[in-house]
């Protein structure tokens, strides 16, 4: 009789095991399923009190995957997955579940990319941040003098106080703290370079640097040329000439400028067109990157007090004026057989 309650114990314990290890089964090919999206990839939010189970019933309901039994029965053979993490993350077609849910423990969030523009303005770097639909969108109501302030800078304008870079974030991070991570790292690539800045520049503040460096980063998109340019301009500040470049009375103009500046648009008087005024204007005119920075910083040593668009994407550096309006004849001459 013993003999019979022992077998019927075995034989019951085996068809217990053998069923825990069927669902086992069941589980292990679930999770190593291939995820069928509609395109090569989808992003996936993951909200405060979402459960594993919810997550799992989106994706069946979408047919990203099968609908199994084994959704149900997870957690109770790897505990672990269960304890995904708020956020948004990216999932690839044809990767398996057990992939996705490893990044979804792990926290592991797509990282999303702004880039700010070298030779932007501050209103362009505005309407950029609004496109980014992964943002938390803060500054839409608010006045430069606002945001300003929520950003502890007492500058009287904000242009060019950004650094022109890429940036990554995490979906519902703040417009602001972008804004904030690139006026520091601004800040951090400023002072560097000030503080490394070659002997006898006729600059005196960071802070005009960087009025200089906007200057040379509208004027060129050359890399090789900006040393060059920024000779030029530290030239004819030791001088005590005016600057003369185009840049700033288009700045000045504001909404006037129409794609052309005419004589009168030289004669009239703003406090940035440098035609007019002698110096550095008062605030940088654009957005500026490192290499901007490093050439008004550390400039070219020359003789060139002019320079005039080549016709070929550089430009004609002249040491005296009669070379420079040999250099402006050729150009618009150049311009005429294009014509």
């Amino acid at each position: 009789m013993l003999k019979k309650i022992l077998f019927g114990c075995c034989l019951v314990a085996l068809v217990v095991i053998g069923s825990v290890f069927a669902l086992y089964q069941k589980v292990d090919t679930y999770l190593t399923q291939s995820l069928q999206l509609p395109t090569e990839q989808q992003f996936v939010t993951i909200r405060q009190g979402e459960s594993l189970r919810s997550v799992l019933k989106y994706f069946e309901e979408k047919s990203w995957l099968h609908p199994s039994i084994a959704a149900h029965l997870i957690y109770r053979f790897y505990p672990a997955l269960a304890k995904i993490k708020v956020g948004t993350y990216q999932v690839q077609s044809g990767e398996s579940l057990h992939n996705v849910l490893q990044r979804f423990i792990t926290g592991d969030e797509y990282q999303f990319t702004i880039t700010l523009i070298e030779g932007s303005r501050f209103q362009d770097v505005l309407q950029k941040l609004v496109t980014e639909s992964h943002l938390k969108h803060e500054i839409q109501s608010m006045s430069e003098d606002e945001i300003a302030k929520k950003l502890s800078i007492d500058k009287p304008k904000l242009e060019g106080l950004f650094l022109a870079e890429t940036y990554h974030y995490t979906a519902g991070t703040s417009d602001i703290d972008i804004l904030k991570r690139a006026n520091q790292k601004l800040n951090s690539v400023l002072q560097h370079g000030w503080e490394n800045r070659q002997n006898g520049l006729p600059l005196r503040s960071p802070y005009e640097a960087l009025t200089l460096a906007s200057i040379i980063e509208k004027e060129t998109a050359i890399k090789d040329e900006r040393q060059l340019i920024a000779s030029v301009f530290i030239n004819r500040l030791n001088k005590r000439m005016r600057l003369q470049t185009d840049p700033t009375v288009i700045y000045g103009m504001g909404s006037r400028y129409d794609g052309n500046i005419r004589k009168k648009d030289l004669r009239t008087p703003t406090p940035y067109n440098t035609y007019v005024i002698r110096g550095l204007p008062p605030t940088p005119i654009a957005m500026v990157g490192r290499g901007a920075i490093h050439a008004a910083l550390n400039p070219k040593v020359s003789d060139y007090l002019y320079f005039v668009a080549s016709g070929n994407g550089g430009h004609v550096f002249s040491k005296s004026l009669a070379e420079h309006n040999a250099a402006v004849k050729r150009y618009l001459k150049q311009l005429r057989t294009k014509k």
